[in-house]
């Protein structure tokens, strides 16, 4: 069948897995905001996709309506929520409005859970909304006296802690700018980053746990510190033990910047909508990290929208995204505190101290909202777990999943060993936006591989080679209108010229997003990797996950990553496959593997070659780094070897008699 001819009604009534019953459907927040927006606009809204519609193609109304049904705490006098909407780059979003992020994530003060944490070693603490804005309002004071303006950068070096939090919304109530990694990157992976930023402080921890191993922190800090020249001073937070300061510039500890400053409610000032709230970084292996500037209120829409309109978020809601402080989904995570839900935080390994630490989790805190990545659900389906029969979930709603495309098999493995009813929303956006071009949609059914919908207010797109839109084929995912979350900007980038060629050069006048990807026939959306790393034997393009999803379902497989090689004045595909534990690759394997994907897939994505590795090469956010993997084997060099996990892995693809044949 052709990507172009439409399935049987019966194919796809089987693909669909899950469907909101009409009770779901009537109190979802998505539902009560398209009867809002229907009487306050005066516009028939009767389904998703006639909201979708007016989101894109009236932004104004839309983006107002998001501003106040989600309660945003600011002034704004204008009323207008876009000018020049038909300038990408170089729209202005709430021209005249002012804000302040901490202000808005910071709206409850009562004594419910805003935090729980829990980490690999056991420990658990909560931290009740009450007690954070107190925390918060000392944190701030205290950087206030280190010096801390609007526009200085605090960058956090830290494990996902609930003192994190309070660190970056300390930072943004003063109108400074939060960066932060986690702690497992090295020395010059820290500077790569912070050295380009110059921040006044820098907050980081002793030391954290990784399956039950200790990592000290500060010997690394104190490199750090000598490499870059702006740091003042070093806030120490004691999560293993109490530090030793020394050799530290300025060193302060954390229990001192909470104890010196008086319990006084903060005095949020207000900046305009594009202040600058964060600093994120590219987590790409081919060059050095972008430091990609995120606005305040650019960021506070994107998330409201996500939280409240395609997440379904409550504010008895217990939400929980498996993250480090250095990938997105952390800053994601922290803003459904604007709702008034409860955010779980853990810290250490998913696997520690068993496979199912995280099933128990769920139990533990009631957690509603559980987000994941496809590398965890296909590590606990090959580890056995069938968490249906071991755990209550009870109080489980929606697993969201993000990091890399969520093939047919993770969605079956969820329905038929997790949940049987639960809402398995497969997400995708970036660092880029900090937010999703496709997400959930608790009035939608979910389709086997697919992800829900695109997003409110984002005129998503598949484009052909030629520019034009198509649906029921691949091609380049793209965003054709401006959106809030657009970064401001590359940081020392004053002519925006890398930003431009980053995102704007394939198809000018359009976001063109690097992922491989298809609009279905529901509306919802397939991913098949990224665009960059397409395979293309024979002029025929190739999404690397149509080739992952096949190959890890055989239980020999754990993982792999699938390169194009340059071969004989063409190319040809090349598998890398990391097997169980004592399994070695035969020939009856290869062929077993081969096997696969030409029956579920076609001929072309056979590889040519399958070749044995002990390890497969990712960022620390769990992606599978393909580019890097085929710069190795054509004996280019690797830049941004700190934006890896395991950089050492890449050494077993070098020079393998295997790919001279």
């Amino acid at each position: 069948m052709t990507d172009s001819q439409p399935r049987p009604a019966a194919v796809a009534a089987a693909d669909r897995l899950w469907r909101p019953t009409a009770e779901q459907i009537r109190d979802a927040n998505l539902t009560d905001f398209r009867g809002y927006a229907s009487r306050r606009w005066q516009v028939e809204l009767p389904d998703y996709a006639a909201l979708h519609e007016w989101s894109i193609t009236r932004p104004d109304p839309f983006w107002r309506s998001v501003w106040d049904y989600c309660r945003v705490i600011g002034g704004w006098e204008q009323r207008t929520a876009v000018e020049s909407f038909d300038r990408i780059p170089g729209a202005r979003w709430f021209p005249g409005a002012r804000l302040n992020f901490a202000e808005n994530l910071l709206r409850y003060r009562d004594d419910r859970p805003a935090i729980v944490f829990s980490s690999e070693q056991g420990h658990r603490r909560t931290i009740s909304f009450a007690e954070l804005a107190r925390q918060v309002a000392r944190c701030a004071a205290s950087f206030r006296r280190l010096g801390v303006r609007a526009g200085d950068r605090v960058a956090g070096y830290l494990p996902n802690l609930p003192e994190t939090v309070v660190a970056m919304l300390a930072a943004a109530s003063l109108g400074a700018v939060w960066s932060s990694t986690s702690p497992d990157f090295g020395v010059a992976g820290v500077v790569d980053r912070f050295g380009q930023i110059e921040p006044k402080i820098l907050v980081t921890a002793d030391a954290y746990v990784y399956a039950g191993k200790r990592f000290d922190c500060l010997d690394r800090v104190r490199e750090v510190c000598r490499q870059i020249g702006s740091i003042a001073h070093v806030v120490v937070v004691p999560y293993l033990e109490e530090p030793a300061l020394d050799g530290l510039p300025g060193a302060v500890a954390w229990r001192q910047v909470l104890q010196d400053a008086a319990d006084e409610p903060s005095a949020f000032e207000r900046f305009p909508f594009d202040h600058p709230l964060y600093i994120l970084y590219s987590s790409g292996t081919t060059g050095p990290p972008k430091c990609i500037v995120h606005s305040a209120g650019g960021i506070l829409l994107q998330h409201l929208k996500e939280h409240v309109l395609h997440t379904d978020l409550k504010p008895t809601d217990r939400i929980f995204y498996f993250t480090t402080c250095g990938w997105m989904m952390w800053n994601w995570l922290a803003s459904g505190l604007a709702v008034g839900a409860t955010i779980v935080l853990y810290d250490g390994s998913p696997l520690e101290p068993t496979p199912q630490v995280l099933f128990d989790l769920i139990d533990r805190e009631r957690i509603t909202i559980f987000g994941t990545s496809p590398r965890f659900l296909t590590a606990v389906q090959k580890a056995g777990l069938v968490p249906r029969e071991t755990h209550d979930l009870t109080s489980l709603r929606v697993i969201l999943s993000t990091g890399s495309p969520l093939n047919g098999e993770n969605f079956d493995y969820v329905y038929s060993s997790i949940k049987s009813d639960v809402r398995l929303s497969s997400i995708s956006g970036g660092t880029d936006l900090c937010g999703c071009f496709a997400a959930g949609n608790a009035t939608l059914p979910v389709y086997r591989g697919e992800l829900q919908c695109r997003v409110l207010g984002m005129n998503v797109l598949v484009y052909d080679g030629d520019g034009q839109a198509t649906v029921g084929h691949k091609g380049e995912l793209v965003c054709a209108s401006p959106f809030p979350s657009m970064p401001l900007g590359f940081w020392n980038d004053p002519d925006g010229s890398r930003y431009q060629q980053a995102y704007f050069n394939r198809f000018p006048g359009v976001w063109c997003h690097g992922d491989w990807a298809e609009i279905s026939e529901h509306g919802g959306l397939v991913i098949y990797g990224r665009s960059d790393a397409v395979l293309n034997p024979g002029g025929v393009r190739i999404g690397t996950a149509e080739i992952y999803r096949q190959v890890e379902q055989l239980p020999e497989v754990m993982e792999s990553v699938v390169i194009s090689q340059p071969w004989q004045g063409d190319v040809r595909v090349v598998l890398f496959v990391r097997l169980r534990d004592g399994l070695l690759l035969d020939d009856k394997l290869r062929e077993r593997i081969k096997h696969q994907i030409r029956t579920n897939a076609t001929p072309r994505h056979v590889p040519a070659k399958i070749v044995q590795v002990a390890d497969i090469p990712r960022t620390r956010s769990g992606k599978v780094v393909e580019l890097a993997v085929r710069d190795v084997v054509g004996g280019l060099a690797v830049r941004n070897i700190e934006a890896m996990a395991n950089p050492e892995s890449l050494d077993q693809f070098r020079n393998r008699p295997e790919l001279a044949e």
